[in-house]
């Protein structure tokens, strides 16, 4: 049974801008006006989302081998049930609907299954793409369409700092809907996590992990617009095109970020807000999850983040929903976040296997 903690709260007269409340156990602070709520639990470990076409969310369970469904059918924000979508996978991250089929990015393919009953149960599954590359380093793979019915999906370094020698790692890759056609689309991304079309530009962000070991300031972290050919500059060089000091010589700089971020917080899913529901001035801005710091002596992130978009560019960031990291203690991950069909903003945890639910 899936048990919400949360009861829906009045806001706090006397804190006109913030307010916390009590979610699954956790002091979680959204501005004057939101509320959270937990919309579904015991999920494994909760990856990156999608609507299906329904308006059901999916998730996928990285570690489990599955892609949740998620039905809210009396639409009261809290998921009806869990509906194992499909199952026997390794390591599905992303997962991504398109003409009526979903594309499922695991480690090293990506399949696509039918639902023909819309039951939440795949009918089918067919892979489309079975060589993408595996082996040491980042695991997960996240998927994306154009509204050219091009798929996109981002693979991650294989070390820290080590130029790759399969030009398809810290790269996206391009492909037909069928998987056909494979083409590195940009380069220079050590793990481009995070994927989103701006709906207004048809451009490509990007979110972007920097090396480690530079310490705790170093490097920034990078929200990217990406370019079709681009080079990012990982490994020579990080932030605004500065030379790594592992390197004694280096290609030409490349396209710097579009916003730096705090350094190690791990931005991961980022999501335009396309909904209605909540007020003006955060429709047509981006929300980017901050998974949070491993080796950072003060740790950082494990919040929701803000991102102001100005003239259709990254201009700056602000801390949306916190209380994840207290007292040097951490009781939550955030992942990935996308507009529901309400214009709720959902966001997964795969710390605590949870999704919650923000609206206002």
């Amino acid at each position: 049974m899936l048990v919400a903690l949360v009861a829906c709260v009045q806001l706090d007269a006397a804190d006109p801008a913030r307010v916390t409340q009590q979610a699954a156990g956790v002091r979680l602070t959204v501005p004057a006006g939101f509320r959270v709520n937990l919309f579904a639990s015991d999920l494994g470990e909760a990856r990156f989302m999608a609507l299906d076409p329904l308006g059901r969310l999916m998730v996928c369970d990285m570690s489990g081998g599955r892609v949740l469904a998620l039905p809210d059918a009396n639409r009261d924000g809290r998921a009806d049930r869990v509906i194992v979508f499909a199952d026997a996978l390794r390591r599905p991250h992303s997962v991504a609907w398109h003409r009526g089929k979903a594309y499922v990015a695991c480690e090293t393919q990506v399949i696509e299954f039918t639902d023909a009953d819309g039951n939440g149960v795949a009918d089918t599954r067919r892979v489309v793409v079975d060589n993408l590359p595996d082996g040491p380093g980042h695991i997960t793979r996240t998927i994306v369409f154009d509204p050219d019915d091009k798929m996109y999906v981002s693979v991650g370094s294989s070390s820290n700092i080590t130029p790759e020698r399969d030009k398809r790692r810290a790269a996206i890759l391009r492909f037909n809907a069928d998987g056909t056609h494979q083409e590195i689309y940009a380069t220079g991304l050590r793990n481009a996590v995070g994927l989103a079309f701006d709906p207004r530009t048809g451009e490509l962000w990007a979110t972007d992990n920097g090396r480690d070991y530079l310490g705790d300031d170093l490097p920034p972290d990078e929200l990217d617009i990406v370019r079709e050919g681009g080079f990012h500059g990982w490994p020579w060089y990080y932030g605004n095109n500065i030379p790594d000091p592992a390197f004694k010589t280096r290609p030409a700089p490349g396209i710097p970020p579009a916003l730096e971020l705090q350094a190690h917080s791990a931005p991961l899913g980022l999501c335009f807000y396309t909904g209605g529901a909540f007020p003006e001035q955060y429709r047509g801005q981006v929300f980017v999850c901050f998974h949070g710091s491993w080796n950072r002596s003060v740790p950082t992130g494990y919040k929701l983040v803000l991102v102001r978009v100005r003239n259709g560019r990254p201009a700056s960031y602000e801390d949306f929903l916190t209380g994840f990291l207290s007292g040097g203690q951490v009781s939550g991950r955030p992942v990935d976040v996308v507009v529901g069909a309400d214009g709720a903003l959902y966001f997964s945890d795969d710390a605590g296997g949870r999704i919650y639910r923000v609206t206002h």
